[in-house]
């Protein structure tokens, strides 16, 4: 009995359904509120990665959890080499449930790649696609369905903590967690060229469904900042229009609601972006909008990571150009900014698709509440400050020297691709020498540490002795803007600000006073330098004149006595 050719094409396209069903994703067979667990994800890209010569995945270092990180790549050539790939393509990078309670990328990302592998969309011919499907396993693994009080969906989800209790997005400099650690191995093997950090807002009520934060572009360099600012972000924003998606920079707002305007974020090293822009990757943050349906999230993140990709493979070639020409920007002797104000004399004025704000007696407490009425939309004119102005700038010296017992220093350092060198003997050499000068401390706990701000140094140069198998550390190199940021007292996520040299801050030798009274009056009059500094002191500082502690202390730490590793800032610039 031969069938009717009708009958054979419809049932050749019922079985090709079929077939295809089996890869649709934990939320596509829900009710569009449910998201896949961390066993869900991996399973669905090893499946994938079984069926498609494409798409590849493989472990890459432990996490707190005990789990380890995974990476899946999306090749079109089937190329997973990355040296290779490196070469005449561009690599875009994935980050997905840094905060497990924000899973849009999540699933998101698990449908791109199902498309790209069924050619469902256009195949990027000049990118290389690499997600890490969930990075805070132990957040995601910590599932419930209350602690995102503020979010529309979706049922359940992860922790924002991870495992240990980290917010991982805290932590790309200090580098607490195995999370971390093996997140810059990954990057350091990709180097990519665009990352993509998913995220779910919290804050102000609007009609966008869409909000990212874009790596700040003073920051990041001029070339490569103007580039994004003026070229790259246009072109994205208005392809996302098309899609009926319209976007928004992140809204920080000046007040309780938008109408007044916003500043660009200020995302310094600590965060995802930031830490990306060390190495002069272009980093967004997408953030959808919490009271939006989780359906309608999922989707707005889909599409944004669509246009990155389609934008990033039309471009590749200019990304890639761009990208070499910043960092030679960062060479020996010049300057370089560690920190930043906002420029509130440059204003960008948008229209911003809001709601009306306004506030009423509270039902709970006794003060008032803001509400938004969604029946009151508006299309309003705003003020945007986008621009930062560099504050305070070193020069960029030709080398750091690190003694070999800040062991802890080079393993960062080591672990963030930086190449470090011992030197082969003892070796003077001519430094320029910090001495901290003055710091503020927080008086709360902020992610395992009390941060240091507001620090400053006295420099001194002098020549000193460092010993066979102290590092070397040339700033010649494509780490030198993280070398910068790390390793500079006075940069606002400097390893000193987070705690890694507060052993020097602790004098280790003292004295008793009784005891030291002679030694001090034997000081003064073996030291007629000591003792004319003395006497000016106390004729100009009536306070100082009248505690006499006080005095004793500052003849003991202008003598020899007094230990030269106190507030000694143990790295050393070479010039």
């Amino acid at each position: 009995m031969k069938f009717p050719t009708v009958l054979l094409f419809l049932l050749s396209c019922y079985c090709f359904a079929q077939k295809n069903k089996i890869y649709d994703t934990t939320f596509e067979k829900g009710n569009g509120n449910q998201t896949a667990t961390y066993n869900e994800t991996i399973a669905y890209y090893n499946l994938l990665a079984k069926d498609f010569k494409t798409i590849s995945i493989q472990e890459m270092g432990l996490t707190d959890s005990g789990e380890p990180l995974h990476i899946v790549t999306y090749s079109a050539n089937g190329d997973f080499d990355f040296d290779s790939v490196r070469k005449d393509k561009a690599i875009i990078l994935i980050n997905n449930g840094i905060h497990p309670g924000e899973p849009d990328g999540i699933d998101a990302t698990m449908q791109l790649y199902r498309d790209l592998a069924l050619g469902k969309i256009a195949i990027p011919s000049n990118v290389v696609l690499v997600t890490i499907p969930v990075y805070n396993i132990g957040g995601a693994l910590n599932r419930n369905s209350t602690t995102r009080v503020n979010q529309d969906g979706p049922e359940s989800y992860g922790f924002r903590g991870n495992a240990r209790n980290y917010d991982l997005n805290r932590d790309f400099i200090k580098s607490d967690t195995r999370n971390t650690e093996s997140f810059a191995t990954i990057f350091q093997l990709l180097k990519p060229d665009v990352f993509i950090d998913n995220h779910v807002s919290n804050g102000a009520d609007y009609q966008y469904k869409l909000t990212y934060i874009m790596t700040q572009q003073n920051k990041i360099g001029t070339i490569l900042g103007d580039f994004m600012d003026k070229e790259m972000n246009t072109a994205i924003v208005k392809d996302l229009e098309k899609k009926q998606l319209p976007m928004t920079p992140y809204v920080n707002a000046f007040s309780d609601t938008p109408d007044s305007g916003f500043m660009q974020f200020y995302d310094s090293p600590r965060y995802s972006t930031g830490y990306a822009s060390l190495f002069n990757t272009i980093g967004y943050v997408v953030e959808t909008h919490m009271l939006k349906k989780y359906d309608e999230r999922v989707h707005a993140t889909y599409e944004f990571m669509h246009t990155m990709l389609t934008y990033t493979n039309d471009n590749y070639k200019k990304i890639k150009e761009k990208r070499a020409a910043n960092e030679s920007l960062y060479k020996s002797g010049s300057k370089y900014a560690l920190s930043y104000k906002i420029d509130s004399t440059a204003v960008t004025q948008f229209d911003f698709l809001g709601y009306e704000g306004a506030y009423k007696n509270s039902d709970v407490t006794t003060g008032k509440r803001l509400y938004y009425d969604r029946a009151k939309t508006y299309k309003k004119t705003i003020p945007y400050l986008k621009n930062y102005l560099a504050v305070a700038a070193v020069t960029i010296p030709k080398a750091y020297i690190i003694p070999k017992g800040y062991w802890n220093i080079i393993a960062l350092l080591k672990n963030n691709g930086i190449v470090v060198n011992k030197l082969l003997k003892e070796t003077k050499v001519p430094v320029e020498s910090y001495k901290i000068d003055n710091y503020n401390t927080t008086n709360t706990p902020y992610e395992g540490h009390y941060l240091h701000r507001n620090t400053t140094v006295k420099l001194t140069i002098e020549t000193r002795t460092f010993n066979e198998g102290d590092y070397i550390v040339s700033t010649d190199q494509a780490g030198v803007k993280y070398l910068l940021e790390t390793l500079e007292p006075a940069a606002v996520d400097s390893f000193f600000n987070w705690n890694f040299f507060d052993t020097i801050l602790q004098q280790k030798e003292g004295y008793s006073e009784y005891v030291f009274e002679d030694t001090a009056t034997k000081i003064l009059l073996d030291n007629p330098e000591i003792k004319e500094a003395f006497e000016a002191k106390k004729d100009k500082d009536t306070a100082f004149a009248k505690d006499a502690p006080a005095q004793l202390d500052w003849i003991y730490k202008n003598s020899m006595h007094y230990e030269k590793a106190h507030l000694q800032y143990p790295i050393y610039r070479m010039r």
